[in-house]
């Protein structure tokens, strides 16, 4: 069977996506507007620049955990992704079964949220384009909602398609995202001042409960930045050669992300003093649209709206990449019995999992009528606990049990990453990812 064409008969999923369209669709997963939209709250959470540190947390938990996710995915390449990994490592008879039910009920919650955060992004940035340069109000909870329905089903219709066409979307996107951020950092990079960059409160490092805490909701704040460099992984029955297709497009958004949010955040703080937007108050210009405001000081009302659009175009294209991956996961569980067995349905012509792909993007529209702040952290307590820590045991788990099973890639200097990653995710997974008052930090300091 050609892999480029449906089959005549019955509705089959088609392997299409090359090693450029899986980086495409982790990295434009990834970046969205994480980058563009969390720089105020990751400032807040210590009160100041250390708040970086939080960064490099984050991608001691990412790069590790990538690579549990590319020998997971090489190994057992089928849609799905987690839902799999958690089902053969703990036991498909046994206790496997436990962890796979688990982990489609606590997706029902954090994948939709995962979308919403996109959304929301989206418009608080439209919000700039329909009240700049004036700022004249807020924006308002009707007018997030419109957005949201209307780009949530704009999402659905561009993925309501057969995957042969979804991959040229998911370039093209990628693309968009690529100019975004490179016009950013560029913008940083001329205008970059060390002094407004590092420029530290007193005691920013004394070491005590209150910067552990503070410590830990940046790096929660970090993690869900980095999210969604696995995401390949969820559609592993469209994938060309996953064995080698899946790690590269994995580990290779992992670097190339990590790199271009360090210089998007130094640009940022190197050109707006930070105290303008910490701590991160709601309807702030500094805290909706940062990106947005720092191209107007810069540049001008018209270049800081094109940014804007562009902006929202790498927040559509995350969207995009997420709603993908996400959709084919209550469809691989329906398939084997574990869920809602119309879920397992494919579309006639298009060969889609259109039930869960309708299902999941009405959800996330209703998601994200709840606030950032909520969305964050409910995400990432939901999908440490469940997913990262339990795909780490998967790993050691199939080591032991399943020898033999063809593993087109290993985790290097294993098991010292899955201890990593294990360490460092309880760290995160145990403080609020938006404190409810930084002056409290900064007092304990």
């Amino acid at each position: 069977m050609n892999n480029e064409q449906a089959p005549s008969g019955a509705p089959h999923l088609i392997r299409h996506f090359t090693t450029l369209q899986s980086t495409a669709l982790n990295m434009s997963n990834m970046i969205g507007i994480g980058p563009f939209l969390t720089i105020p709250l990751l400032m807040s959470a210590l009160g100041g620049p250390q708040a970086m540190l939080g960064w490099l947390i984050a991608l001691l938990i990412v790069i590790p955990d990538g690579m549990v996710w590319s020998e997971l995915g090489a190994a057992m390449p089928g849609s799905g992704g987690s839902y799999v990994y958690l089902r053969e490592g703990f036991g498909r008879e046994t206790f496997g079964r436990l962890m796979a039910f688990l982990f489609i009920w606590q997706f029902i919650i954090s994948g939709p949220l995962e979308i919403a955060s996109g959304y929301i992004g989206f418009a608080q940035y439209l919000d700039y384009i329909w009240k700049a340069p004036q700022f004249s109000a807020p924006i308002g909870g009707i007018k997030v909602y419109s957005v949201a329905i209307v780009i949530g089903l704009i999402n659905i219709a561009l993925l309501y398609r057969q995957i042969t066409r979804i991959g040229k979307i998911t370039v093209s996107l990628w693309i968009g995202t690529l100019l975004t951020t490179g016009a950013v950092v560029l913008t940083g990079v001329m205008r970059f001042d060390p002094k407004i960059a590092f420029d530290f409160p007193p005691g920013a490092f004394n070491f005590s409960t209150g910067f552990l805490f503070g410590l830990g909701a940046a790096s929660r704040i970090g993690v869900y930045d980095y999210l969604g460099y696995y995401d390949i992984c969820y559609i592993g029955d469209e994938v060309k050669n996953p064995g080698r297709t899946i790690p590269r497009s994995v580990i290779i958004s992992v670097i190339a992300v990590a790199a271009i949010y360090l210089a998007i955040n130094f640009s940022i703080i190197g050109t707006v003093p930070w105290r303008e937007f910490v701590p991160a108050e709601a309807g702030k210009p500094l805290t909706d649209f940062v990106v947005s405001v720092m191209m107007e000081r810069i540049y001008g009302p018209k270049v800081a709206t094109v940014v804007t659009v562009m902006i929202m175009w790498t927040a559509l294209g995350s969207c995009f990449a997420l709603l993908l991956g996400y959709s084919r996961i209550p469809f691989a569980a329906a398939r084997d019995g574990y869920f809602f067995k119309v879920f397992s349905r494919l579309h006639p012509t298009h060969n889609i999992p259109h039930v869960s792909l309708l299902v999941i993007g009405v959800v996330a529209i209703i998601c994200s009528f709840f606030s950032l702040g909520i969305v964050i952290d409910v995400l990432i307590a939901t999908r440490i606990i469940v997913q990262f820590v339990g795909q780490i045991f998967a790993v050691a788990l199939l080591r032991k049990n399943a020898p033999n099973l063809d593993r087109p890639y290993r985790i290097w200097l294993y098991p010292l990453p899955s201890l990593i990653a294990l360490r460092t995710s309880s760290l995160c997974a145990g403080s609020r990812a938006i404190p409810t008052s930084v002056p409290t930090y900064s007092r304990r300091l």
